[in-house]
């Protein structure tokens, strides 16, 4: 029985590596097709007539999409009986797990690493830090299906460039997912749900507490989608229930490619999605998007974990 549960696992990773290099492969292409007599001259123009204010704004909404984040691992520790952890300590092994981890695209691998080099300084052990991934994971799952399936039901073609499906099909998919996360919500509920055996039990949020996880991960989609509406110019007339829409299939199929950061992935579901004849306002706005959203939370993510790891060094020493 071992035997057939570790092959089938191992099937699985399998299956899962040629799905991302798929993906991979296919936005890659996809990408390069969207990018071809791109004027990047006028790319670059168009940053620098960006009004500073709508950067700002959309800062603001990136600072407020992370700090949504940082209740992903509240929620987490409050479920497995950790309240003691102060919200500081969630919220510095959020901010340092996730920029880092996307940033470097292994996020089953670092992730989990950088949260216990946090947590573990607090009392916290390995099965904890692995029930705390569990539950911060299905956080992102549950608000991201949630959105998804809403952004669905209001434009069902909004994704119909890349998933070539019909909007009748794209609707039923949203409809889909609604009840598989309204199910959950009611299954969670009736009674407390746990799983796993004795030396290994996580325990699930219920059904409250499930409801407020959705409405995290919808805050946190819904600023993060904002940000880069707020950049694109007002002359492209894109809408903003479509623009959230592919902003969140393109979200998931970046975090199925497993590339950094999903690039390439993110970007040419962006393009595609939203893209027209005139690309380049759009792309500025991307790259406007890419330095507030990804690089500048992974370098500050990265000082910041530095400095913390240098700082109990250093204590440690004394």
């Amino acid at each position: 029985m071992l035997r057939k549960t570790l092959t089938s696992g191992a099937r699985l990773r399998r299956l899962g590596v040629v799905v991302s290099v798929a993906i991979a492969v296919l936005a890659v292409y996809a990408l390069t097709h969207a990018l071809k007599n791109v004027d990047y001259h006028e790319v670059f123009e168009v940053i620098s007539r960006t009004n500073a204010g709508l950067i700002a704004l959309a800062l603001m909404l990136v600072v407020g999409s992370y700090g949504s984040l940082t209740l992903y691992d509240l929620l987490a520790l409050r479920t497995i009986g950790c309240a003691d952890v102060p919200y500081r300590i969630a919220a510095l092994a959020s901010f340092t797990s996730y920029p880092i981890a996307h940033g470097v695209g292994a996020v089953s691998l670092v992730s989990p690493i950088i949260r216990y080099r946090i947590y573990s300084y607090h009392g916290l052990g390995v099965l904890d830090v692995a029930n705390i991934c569990f539950l911060t994971g299905l956080t992102f799952w549950l608000g991201n299906l949630s959105a998804l399936g809403l952004s669905l039901l209001s434009d069902p073609g909004a994704i119909s460039l890349f998933d070539y499906l019909p909007k009748s099909l794209n609707r039923a998919l949203a409809v889909v997912l609604l009840l598989g996360v309204t199910a959950f919500t009611v299954w969670s509920w009736l009674a407390p749900r746990s799983f796993g055996t004795r030396q290994w039990l996580v325990r699930l949020p219920t059904g409250p507490v499930v409801l407020l996880q959705i409405a995290i991960g919808l805050f946190d989609l819904t600023a993060a989608a904002l940000a880069m509406y707020v950049l694109i110019p007002a002359g492209m007339n894109i809408d903003v229930f479509r623009l959230t829409t592919v902003f969140i299939a393109a979200t998931l199929l970046g975090f199925a490619s497993h590339t950094p950061a999903g690039i390439g992935v993110f970007d040419a579901a962006i393009l595609l999605g939203l893209g027209g004849e005139d690309k380049e306002p759009l792309i500025a706005a991307l790259l406007m998007f890419r330095f507030l959203y990804h690089l500048l939370p992974f370098v500050m993510a990265l000082a910041l974990f530095g400095g913390v790891e240098g700082w109990r060094s250093l204590r440690g020493k004394r």
